[in-house]
């Protein structure tokens, strides 16, 4: 099967779906985490559509129900990596470390083929693996990011096997700068650099904003690129809604080192309104008529 190559505008398009998806639960179920879709839709559809090598999709297109937990009783406990299909030497693999950008990974997976958009409708709905806070069933996730910055550990140990095993193929991990405040990041980063993992490609989402306010005003992480390096990874800094930037830097050689993206980001991109909410954009409601109204009206326009 020959693989479709999409255009940026293609990939733009997809990227502009999701936000709108994702501003549509927002207005139909309270809130949802929507500053980050505005921030990650762009990279995350160019990742799924132009970067990463995956093969079809294995979940069920149309969802399934939640069925508990794995047990004696229950050893057919889903796994989310089915909708990137298989994890076997040769195909690339997709961590995503913050697990409350769920809904924006569903709607992207979607906007791919990988599910049915009807089934996406089933977000956070009682019973169903569709979670606002995504775990390790839930569709598009390796693994339970458990606290924020638990996932690049488990990401670059997949890489670290890999390379042991001699299994081509690369890992690839989705970050927040929020999760860079974490200790853990670090010791992850330099495991990769002191094995070589040049299998393993981090993008991280700098959109400079947390669920306190401003990065920055939380606990300062600059410079990212300087640290970045300094724990030994080839480190690129890109405009993260430049489709092609986004595609030109994953393609970064960095023989014997770990690559990290950092991309930068507005969490208002495509949803120019929300500026106004700056910078308490972590989880969006629309509580008066008159931000309802907003909304709604903006939505039809995209």
């Amino acid at each position: 099967m020959v693989k479709k190559t999409y255009t940026n505008e293609e990939i733009r398009e997809v990227a502009t779906k999701v936000r709108k998806q994702v501003l549509k639960f927002a207005l139909e179920r309270g809130g949802c985490y929507l500053g980050q879709a505005c921030s990650s839709s762009d990279v995350l559809a160019t990742l799924y559509l132009a970067v990463m090598n995956l093969g079809e999709s294995e979940g069920n297109p149309d969802g399934i129900k939640f069925p508990g937990v794995p047990s004696e009783t229950n050893m057919t406990y889903p796994r989310g990596s089915l909708y990137n299909g298989p994890t076997t030497a040769g195909y690339d693999r997709f961590f995503l470390s913050p697990a409350h950008y769920a809904g924006v990974l569903y709607c992207t997976l979607a906007a791919c083929g990988r599910m049915n958009w009807e089934a996406v409708e089933h977000f956070n709905e009682d019973g169903w693996i569709f979670e606002m806070i995504g775990a390790e069933h839930s569709p598009g996730f390796e693994t339970n990011a458990g606290s924020l910055a638990q996932t690049i550990s488990v990401a670059c140990g997949t890489a670290h096997a890999r390379k042991l095993k001699g299994e081509d193929g690369i890992v690839y991990c989705y970050m927040s700068d929020g999760e860079l405040q974490e200790g853990q990041t670090w010791e992850a980063l330099q495991v990769a650099s002191h094995y070589k993992l040049d299998n393993f490609i981090l993008f991280v989402d700098a959109n400079g904003m947390q669920i306190e306010g401003y990065t920055e005003d939380v606990m300062s992480i600059e410079p990212l690129k300087g640290r970045f390096e300094s724990f030994g990874a080839v480190t690129v800094e890109i405009d993260g809604h430049d489709i092609q930037a986004i595609r030109d830097a994953a393609e970064t050689e960095h023989p014997g080192k770990p690559l990290v993206v950092i991309c930068r980001t507005n969490s208002c991109a495509g949803l120019p309104f929300l500026a106004e909410r700056k910078p308490f954009l972590h989880f969006v409601g629309f509580k008066t008529p008159e931000e309802v109204a907003e909304a709604e009206k903006f939505m039809e326009s995209m």
